[in-house]
């Protein structure tokens, strides 16, 4: 892979991190509730989740996903289902105060298990990243093409939400917006409840 095609493959995975969605409100309520540490490890436990997709793109394994209907439908679901729960807990969650912004290790863990399941249950992602990788994967590549190329996708989902997580949690936007944090979780959890509802009403009637 020479550095055009590197660069190309970069912009790509940029442009699919930059877009708004259901990701962008983990990592953005996360920065609220647990300051910068919180926002960071969302945000990399979500890189983490688009890397390992990657890393099963590059080997061909993410094909049956999106070859078997059974199995796509099966993870949707699972996705759906988990975006429900997790705007159920951003509708009722309780703004932390200053004293509390500081993530405990469980709430770290659960912050992490946020992070990586938004990105792990999407399966979109699994699509993108099969029509993304198909236009760079040739068929003479090494493995360690393949694996650099799959790094390439998680550093670049990882270093854009840690840019966001900064512009979260700077001291002159963090006071104003940890004011407003429960308004702003409503509104997070009302656009995830939305999505999983559209994405149920299609399954419901493709079945």
């Amino acid at each position: 892979m020479n550095f055009m095609e590197w660069l190309s493959l970069a912009s790509v995975c940029l442009a699919g991190a930059a877009s708004p969605g259901p990701s962008l409100a983990v990592v953005v309520s996360a920065s609220l509730s647990g300051g910068k540490l919180g926002g960071l490890v969302a945000a990399w436990a979500h890189a983490l989740g688009v890397g390992l997709y990657a890393g099963l793109t590059v080997l061909g394994i993410s094909a049956l996903v999106t070859a078997d209907q059974r199995i796509f439908i099966t993870i949707q679901t699972l996705g759906a289902l988990y975006l429900l729960w997790l705007a159920r807990s951003l509708w009722f969650s309780v703004p932390a105060d200053e004293a509390n912004a500081q993530p405990s290790p469980a709430k770290t863990r659960s912050t992490a298990r946020d992070g990586f399941a938004i990105a792990f249950l999407n399966p979109k992602l699994a699509v993108f990243m099969l029509a993304l990788f198909s236009q760079f994967v040739h068929p003479d590549a090494s493995t360690s093409t393949k694996v650099f190329m799959a790094i390439t996708a998680l550093l670049v989902d990882g270093l854009w939400y840690t840019l966001i997580t900064m512009v979260f949690t700077r001291e002159k936007w963090i006071a104003a917006l940890r004011e407003n944090a429960g308004g702003i979780d409503r509104i997070f959890g009302l656009l995830l409840a939305i999505v999983a509802l559209v994405i149920l009403v299609r399954l419901f009637r493709g079945i």
